[in-house]
C-alpha cells in the first residue's frame, strides 16, 4: 500500500496515500482497534452540515476568506452526498468526547478543500480553518442532535405513520367481526376484531405524538460553547448564527441551546427521546406478540388470523410456516431495551464540564432509530398488509366461550352465572345447555340476554 507522511503536534504519521484523513485520524485508527462498530455515517453527515454552517458564519464575520469558505462548503456538500464515506474509518470506542471523529471530519474536509483550492496560494488547516470558533466538546454534541433529529424525522416518523394508516384500514374492515376477548390468556367477554386492532393503532399514535413532543428537545444545539461552555475563542452569538444557518440548510428549526454548560455535560434530551423509543419498542413487542398468538396453529393454535407465508419455517418439518416478521420485531425491541439501559447509564456519567460517553450514546441511539424504522417497515410490508381474519375460526371460538355468561350477571347475579359456567365446563356442554339445566333462565331469556352483538 502506498503511504504518505502527515504531521501533527506529536510528529509524523504514515497515512494511506489514497485516503483524505490525516495524522490524528490515523493515530486513532491505530490506537483504538476495538470492535467492529464504526462511527455512524449519520453523525458524519451531521458534522458536514455543521462544518458547512460554521464556515459560512465565519466568512460572514470576516474570519475566513471567500475562497476557503467556498472550498469547505463544497467539500461538506460532497460528504453529505455520500461521496466520501470510505474516508471515515474510526470506531465508536475512542475518546469519550468524540474528538477524533471531529478531527477525522476536519482532516477530510481540509484535504479535499485544498484539492479544490489547487494553486490559489491559500491552504486550509483542519484546526485553524475547518474547526474555527469550535471545539470537539461543542461540535460532537451538536452533531449528535442533528443526526438524531434528522434520522427520527426522515426514517422513523414515516414508518410509524404508514403502519398507523394500514391499521386504520384493518380496523374499518373488521369493525363488525365479533370475536372472543382474552385477559390473562384466558377467555373474556367479546369485542370486535376492529376494536382489538384499534388498540394497536392508538398505541402507535400515542408513541408518535410523544416522540414528536420529546424530539423537539434535540433542536437545542451546543455549538458556541466551545471547550467548557464559556464560548472561548468563538465570536459572540456564534452559536445563534450557526443555528440560523443550519435552519436554512436543513429546513429543521434548530436553535442555540440557552445554556451551553448544560449542553456539553448533559444528554438528558437524548435520554428522554430514547425513553419514548423504548415505549415504542414495548408497544411493537405487544403488537407482534398478539399477531403471532392470534395466528398460531394452523390447526393446534388459536388460528383467528392468517399472516403471509414468506419463507419455509423449518429445515426438518415440511410445510411449516413461522411468524418470522413478529420474531424480528421482538428481537429489535429487546435490543432497544438494552440500548436504553446503556444510554441512561452513559448519560449519568457527565463529570464536571463534559460527558465523555458521547460516542456510545449516539451509536446506541441511532441504532435504535434505524432498527425500529426498518423493522416497522418490514413488519408492515411483509406481515401486516397481508393479515386476514379467519372468520370461521373466530366464530367457532367465540360461540364456545364460557365468558358469554357475563351477560347474565345483571339478570341472575354473579354466583348463579358462575354456577352455569362451571357446569358447562365440567360436563362439556354448551353454555346455553347448562343455563337451561339449572333452571335459572328460560330459552327465550337466554337468547335475548346472551347476544354477543350487545356485548361489544
Amino acid at each position: 500500500m502506498e503511504m504518505r507522511v502527515e504531521r501533527d503536534t506529536l510528529g509524523e504519521v504514515l497515512v494511506p496515500a489514497d485516503k483524505y484523513w490525516g495524522a490524528q485520524t490515523e493515530r486513532s485508527r491505530q490506537n483504538f482497534r476495538i470492535g467492529e462498530e464504526k462511527m455512524p455515517l449519520a453523525v458524519i453527515y451531521a458534522f458536514a452540515q455543521l462544518k458547512k454552517a460554521a464556515a459560512i458564519v465565519n466568512h460572514k464575520l470576516g474570519k475566513l476568506s471567500e475562497a476557503k469558505k467556498n472550498a469547505i462548503v463544497q467539500a461538506c456538500d460532497e460528504i453529505i452526498a455520500k461521496k466520501w464515506d470510505e474516508h471515515f474509518p474510526l470506531v465508536v470506542w475512542q475518546t469519550g468526547s468524540g474528538t477524533q471523529s471531529n478531527m477525522n471530519v476536519n482532516e477530510v474536509i481540509s484535504r479535499r478543500g485544498n484539492e479544490l483550492l489547487g494553486n490559489s496560494g491559500e491552504k486550509i488547516h483542519p484546526n485553524d480553518d475547518v474547526n474555527m470558533s469550535q471545539s470537539s466538546n461543542d461540535t460532537f454534541p451538536t452533531a449528535m442532535h442533528i443526526a438524531g433529529y434528522t434520522e427520527i424525522v426522515e426514517k422513523l416518523f414515516p414508518a410509524i405513520e404508514q403502519m398507523i394508516a394500514t391499521l386504520k384500514e384493518k380496523e374499518e374492515e373488521y369493525k363488525d367481526l365479533i370475536k372472543i376477548g382474552r385477559t390473562h390468556l384466558q377467555d373474556a367477554t367479546p369485542l370486535t376484531l376492529g376494536q382489538e386492532i384499534s388498540g394497536w393503532r392508538n398505541m402507535l399514535e400515542k408513541d408518535l405524538a410523544m416522540l414528536k413532543q420529546t424530539a423537539d428537545y434535540l433542536l437545542d444545539l451546543a455549538i458556541g460553547g466551545t471547550a467548557v461552555g464559556t464560548g472561548i475563542n468563538a465570536p459572540k452569538n456564534f452559536g445563534e448564527e450557526v443555528a440560523r444557518q443550519l435552519r436554512e440548510q436543513t429546513g429543521y428549526p434548530f436553535r442555540s441551546s440557552p445554556n451551553k454548560f448544560q449542553s456539553l455535560t448533559s444528554h438528558d434530551e437524548i435520554v428522554a427521546v430514547h425513553g419514548v423509543l423504548k415505549a415504542l419498542a414495548a408497544d411493537l413487542m405487544k403488537i407482534a406478540n398478539d399477531v403471532r398468538w392470534l395466528a398460531s396453529g394452523p390447526r393446534s393454535g388459536l388460528g383467528e388470523i392468517t399472516i403471509p407465508a414468506n419463507e419455509p419455517g423449518s429445515s426438518i418439518m415440511p410445510g411449516k410456516v413461522n411468524p418470522t416478521q413478529s420474531e424480528a420485531v421482538t428481537m429489535v425491541a429487546t435490543q432497544v431495551f438494552g440500548n436504553d439501559a446503556a444510554i441512561g447509564f452513559a448519560a449519568s456519567q457527565g463529570n464536571f464540564e463534559l460527558n465523555v460517553f458521547k460516542p456510545v450514546i449516539i451509536y446506541n441511539f441511532l441504532q435504535s432509530v434505524r432498527l425500529l424504522a426498518d423493522s416497522i417497515r418490514s413488519f408492515h410490508d411483509r406481515c401486516l398488509v397481508g393479515l386476514k381474519a379467519n372468520e370461521g375460526r373466530i366464530k367457532e371460538l367465540m360461540e364456545r366461550s364460557l365468558m358469554l355468561v357475563t351477560a347474565l350477571n345483571p339478570h341472575i347475579g354473579y354466583e348463579k352465572a358462575a354456577e352455569i359456567a362451571k357446569l358447562a365446563h365440567r360436563e362439556g356442554i354448551s353454555l346455553k345447555e347448562a343455563a337451561l339445566k339449572t333452571g335459572y333462565v328460560t330459552e327465550e331469556q337466554y337468547d335475548e340476554w346472551v347476544d354477543p352483538r350487545k356485548m361489544v
